[in-house]
């Protein structure tokens, strides 16, 4: 059952009532019964999901909010996506359930509202991938084609994502609200995500602590499996820390900290070696918006901001640490000299760490022997390494075939095998042979 969404609540700018468009002829295409079961859900019906037919008593919503985009401050909202409404799953946990290519809304500006099958099912590809890793993400429930063509760089399918989240709460939607509104919205996000904080003293200091760790905490995961967002706009951080809008997101290939995949980062801003600063710096534009709620003088909130936003250093390395310590099986004195092997050969990221676990070193490198005889000797605990990413070749193959000749049988099978990520799979899922030019776009 679709509940109404918590988020009537606020004040009206930060969401507008708006039904979805009614398509054609919406069929599903993907239907994600894993997580249907963990929700304890069953919604398997094209009507309902595409949002043809709205349950009774839910209010769909357009939710407004603002953002930094590479750096510059634009007022934004949902273009192209329906909150269709909340869900409970059977632990008493609330979970949005959003369609993405639902029609225009009032936020839409010159948009069209519609989105193409490629992108919708590579949101899927990825958050199945990221979360079968373990690391806190948006899920797909479902992907559904509309009946009709959508034209981007030609005419392809058009579709709509039925995405699950703990919330879309963004760093975003605190910047586009008021000092009037910001008490209003804080408590509404504490209680969402935060409720221990809300009969604690100097709560909305500590609710600022607790983003900054979360977020911390997210950027070390991606960091450890190679993991390139794409586009860490502050609309795009999710105060749930969940990894939210997989636009041009992409795995890392050949160990490089300047790669960057995404056809609209031209200056590298979201490479993967500077995600750790960007999140840092988004999170200051955070901690800007929360001033009027850390005390009353603008120089004792600064001060205050300022410190929490010193913890976000110490908790991304220590948790980065202790995740570089499972993959290497303690001892990390090694690992600077392993990163300069694997960036003047070109080795790839993920395989190097998974061939630990074989008997013999993987690479006939004398210099990657001499490294391989004493990283083996500091070895004290098990080693995890997972084995199997999103492979860009793969994940494209995918898309083409689903889109261009309506066959998801390999986005089936690969899906399959990224679900056991810490399984050895077959030579195809582990050879990374991306061309020199791959680039992703930014289509959800």
């Amino acid at each position: 059952m679709i509940l109404p969404p918590s988020y009537l609540s606020l004040p009206v700018k930060f969401r507008r009532e708006v039904r979805p468009e009614v398509y054609p002829k919406p069929e599903i295409a993907i239907y994600n019964d894993e997580l249907a079961k963990q929700l304890g859900v069953d919604l398997r019906d094209a009507n309902i999901l595409s949002g043809a037919v709205i349950q009774p008593g839910t209010t769909p919503l357009a939710l407004g909010y603002a953002g930094h985009q590479f750096g510059n401050y634009t007022v934004l909202g949902d273009g192209r996506a329906v909150l269709l409404g909340e869900i409970e799953s059977p632990d008493g946990k609330r979970w949005d359930i959003q369609l993405k290519g639902s029609g225009r809304t009032p936020f839409s500006r010159r948009g069209d509202g519609r989105a193409t099958l490629g992108p919708m099912l590579r949101e899927y590809i990825m958050s199945e991938a990221l979360a079968a890793l373990g690391i806190p993400t948006t899920r797909s429930l479902a992907v559904l084609t509309t009946g009709e063509s959508v034209f981007r760089f030609s005419q392809e399918p058009g579709a709509i994502l039925v995405r699950v989240a703990a919330s879309h709460l963004r760093i975003g939607t605190f910047e586009y609200a008021t000092d009037d509104e910001l008490g209003t919205l804080a408590d509404f996000t504490i209680q969402r995500h935060y409720p221990e904080l809300l009969a604690q003293d100097d709560k909305y200091y500590r609710f600022l602590r607790q983003v900054i760790a979360r977020q911390a905490k997210l950027v070390a995961q991606w960091m450890s499996i190679g993991f390139i967002h794409g586009v860490m706009n502050t609309d795009n951080v999710a105060l749930s820390g969940e990894t939210i809008d997989f636009g041009p997101c992409a795995f890392m290939n050949r160990y490089d900290p300047s790669t960057t995949y995404s056809s609209i980062d031209t200056q590298g801003r979201y490479a993967f070696g500077n995600q750790p600063s960007i999140m840092h710096w988004n999170l200051a534009r955070f901690a800007e918006t929360l001033l009027p709620l850390l005390a009353d003088a603008t120089e004792v909130a600064i001060k205050r901001a300022e410190e929490a936003l010193q913890t976000f250093p110490l908790a991304f390395n220590a948790e980065l640490e202790r995740l570089m310590s499972q993959k290497l099986g303690g001892d990390l004195s090694s690992l600077e000299e392993l990163y300069r092997w694997m960036y003047e050969t070109g080795a790839d990221y993920t395989n190097t760490f998974a061939d630990l676990s074989l008997a013999e070193p993987s690479s006939s490198d004398d210099r990657f022997r001499a490294w391989h005889a004493k990283w083996k000797e500091s070895v004290s605990q098990e080693i995890k390494n997972h084995h199997v990413i999103p492979r860009n070749r793969l994940v494209e193959e995918a898309l083409v075939a689903a889109a261009q000749e309506s066959n998801l049988t390999p986005l089936h099978e690969l899906v399959s095998v990224l679900r056991r990520p810490y399984e050895r799979p077959h030579i195809k899922y582990r050879s990374a042979d991306d061309t020199a030019d791959y680039r992703t776009f930014c289509g959800t």
